[in-house]
């Protein structure tokens, strides 16, 4: 008899894992996170919290809390390159990112890892069904046909965990994955980085050049990264060992000089908070899953820190996979549901890893004199708008019902996004008013599926008669032009393709699973409710 028996047992509590426990707990799931580490990341390694996360952060009632935790807006936009933050040569660029804002009821934001994480902390601890531990390691991990045992180690002895399922969210150097067998494809490492984070008193020299993040070509290359934009700072350089380098070189006397170097003041005060070796890579696992155990986060996919795109994949997993395990687990979806979170997230993890190298081959090119700063400066704001990648991803498997019409074709996947209910994509964000309220359609989703259909056209009871006889949650939302309804809109019916009797079914982690422009019919709805939870 195992010591602790749980639904899930989540590996590594960064983002992801954090995310995870968070998700199990809102769809009833118990679960155990655990972490070898004493407590959230004292390093911001990563910023930017993408429209796609801040959405979900939303929807978990911490929309505010990680905006009053990071940068300010304005701040979040700019890029800046230079041969110092004080040189003459430097070139500033707003990246176009408020262009998206009529995509979502929120935007992309800048808040620094250690900071989020600790607000994510916060939430999974105060959730039921879930138990955060820290300052715990993972000596050992098998499954069989029926669940997965493990035992944790911690300051107050050892213990036995017998879980349904496990998700492996322990990094790019995951021990998880490594047990489990399961390799990488992608290029070698692109390279060995240092990270160095200090205080400094910039403000009053960047008061025309303030931006989120800087591309430095002094005699030490880097980038510098605001942390607060008031005193903390991060500064990313590198090393090559077949040139002799090494992470010792970096003394405390070494490190400062870089600080001064990039800044461009030969005295400036500096005081060095931390010092931190990674390994720039771009690789995905070739299976994100093993029997019971998934991989999600950077132990199935590392990015390159350019776009931003790591953390925020990771926690797009677990809100993919999560709504599956307890589908399965509560007996309303079969176990083939499963087989649907490598179907969907590994094209998804295999194109974010892609596209953030392109992003870095800009930085290489840039560092190497083969585009000029202005030239630089301009790709790389380009590339911060990049709402294609983050809200224009969809799945094709077989918890999508198709319905016969094509992905809308844009010129530029990677910036452009065109809105669309078509199956398998996010459900695109529509205002809505309810009442003297005015929400959006993202409001309406949540733990279970939604089925939204225009008023009076009879989808609504429909639903009633398959939520009963498959004992999948179903909430019907009528939605009227004209006010007869609580959910209001006059342009929802139009932007979602369902013409004035159809139907359209989302998923609880927001993706259309099933469309129809027909009028209200139980076999319908029941087969495609069938279909996507694998039932039968």
């Amino acid at each position: 008899m195992a010591d602790l028996e749980v639904d899930v047992l989540i590996v590594g509590g960064g983002p992801v894992g954090l995310a995870a426990s968070i998700e199990c707990s809102r769809h009833g799931l118990t679960s155990l996170l655990v972490e070898r580490h004493a407590g959230t990341s004292i390093f911001p390694k990563a910023r930017l919290v993408s429209t796609r996360t801040m959405e979900l952060v939303r929807s978990w009632g911490l929309a505010a809390e990680v905006e009053r935790v990071g940068l300010p807006r304005e701040d979040s936009l700019a890029v800046g390159v230079g041969s110092s933050l004080t040189a003459d040569d430097f070139h500033r660029e707003v990246a176009p990112v408020a262009e998206d804002a009529p995509h979502s009821p929120t935007y992309t934001y800048i808040c620094a890892q250690d900071k989020f994480e600790v607000v994510l902390r916060g939430l999974a601890e105060s959730l039921p069904g879930a138990d955060v531990r820290f300052s715990t390691t993972l000596t050992s991990l098998e499954q069989d046909g029926s669940g997965v045992d493990a035992v944790i180690e911690s300051a107050s002895g050892r213990a036995g965990v017998r879980a349904r399922y496990a998700i492996a969210a322990d990094g790019g150097r995951s021990t998880v994955r490594d047990r489990l067998g399961i390799g990488v494809e992608g290029p070698p490492p692109l390279g060995h980085m240092i990270s160095i984070m200090f205080d400094a008193d910039l403000v009053p020299l960047l008061t025309d050049r303030m931006c989120a993040l800087y591309f430095i070509r002094s005699a030490i290359p880097c980038a510098v990264e605001a942390v607060d934009n008031q005193r903390r700072w991060i500064i990313q350089t590198g090393y090559d060992p077949d040139e002799g380098g090494s992470e010792v070189d970096f003394t405390p006397e070494f490190c400062v000089r870089v600080v001064r170097e990039a800044v461009g003041v030969p005295d400036l005060d500096v005081e060095l908070v931390g010092v931190m070796p990674w390994l720039q890579q771009a690789v995905t696992a070739t299976s994100f899953r093993s029997g019971r155990v998934f991989l999600a986060g950077d132990s199935a996919h590392v990015s390159t820190p350019q776009g931003g795109f790591g953390m925020n994949c990771g926690i797009q997993d677990a809100h993919n996979l999560v709504w599956k395990l307890a589908a399965v687990l509560a007996g309303t979806a079969g176990e083939a549901l499963l087989d649907t979170y490598d179907a969907e997230r590994h094209p998804i993890g295999e194109r974010t890893v892609g596209e953030s190298l392109a992003n870095a081959f800009i930085t290489f090119r840039m560092m190497e004199g083969e585009l000029s700063m202005k030239e630089a400066i301009a790709q790389q704001a380009g590339r911060r708008s990049c709402e294609g990648l983050i809200l224009g991803f969809h799945y094709d498997s077989a918890a999508v019902v198709p319905d016969g019409t094509d992905a809308p074709a844009v010129e530029d996947p990677y910036r452009t996004y065109v809105p669309t209910a078509r199956p398998g994509h996010r459900a695109p964000h529509v205002p809505l008013t309810r009442g003297a309220d005015t929400s959006s359609t993202l409001d309406l989703f949540g733990a279970g599926f939604v089925l939204l259909t225009p008023a009076g056209s009879g989808w609504a009871q429909v639903a009633k008669e398959v939520g009963a006889r498959t004992g999948a949650a179903i909430t019907a939302v009528e939605v009227s032009a004209d006010g007869s309804t609580e959910v209001v809109s006059p342009v929802w019916a139009s932007a979602y393709g369902v013409g004035e009797l159809g139907a359209v079914l989302v998923r609880p982690d927001g993706h259309v699973a099933w469309r129809s422009t027909a009028a209200a019919s139980a076999d319908a709805l029941s087969a495609a409710v069938d279909t996507v939870l694998a039932r039968g």
